[in-house]
């Protein structure tokens, strides 16, 4: 079983990384970070290095508990819902772990766009994590 982790390395971060826990440790799963950037003239150099260190943290924190994980930094020219979705049918996961804010009353209506096109356009379950 493939589980993706759709990570920024935000605040959010630290309870999606303990469920996608949780998860590959009861489906003997292996754990797939993706950090999804635009690239071109929409992404700065600076951004590409804070991803790759994000992206190295949360695989020292998989690692420390014992979960197989790989990292991915997908700079592709797509818009990052987009992006992950493309590659979660790519790579044949099964099942995705995403992110998501907590807003106002009409806001917790709509997710983010990353997020609301993950949810709407996966071909597998999607979880979102507050």
């Amino acid at each position: 079983m493939k589980i993706l982790v759709g990570y920024k390395g935000t605040n959010v971060g630290k309870d999606l990384m303990d469920i996608a826990v949780m998860h590959a440790k009861a489906f003997d799963a292996n754990i797939l970070v993706v950090t999804s950037l635009i690239g071109g003239d929409k992404t700065e150099q600076q951004e590409i290095i804070d991803a790759e260190k994000n992206l190295e943290k949360a695989k020292a924190y998989f690692d420390n508990l014992g979960v197989k994980t790989e990292t991915h930094l997908l700079i592709r020219g797509f818009e990052p819902g987009e992006d992950i979705v493309k590659f979660a049918k790519e790579n044949k996961i099964d099942e995705i772990l995403i992110g998501v804010r907590s807003r106002s009353k009409v806001g917790k209506l709509i997710f983010g766009s990353t997020a609301q096109a993950v949810i709407l356009d996966a071909h597998c379950p999607v979880i979102t994590v507050k």
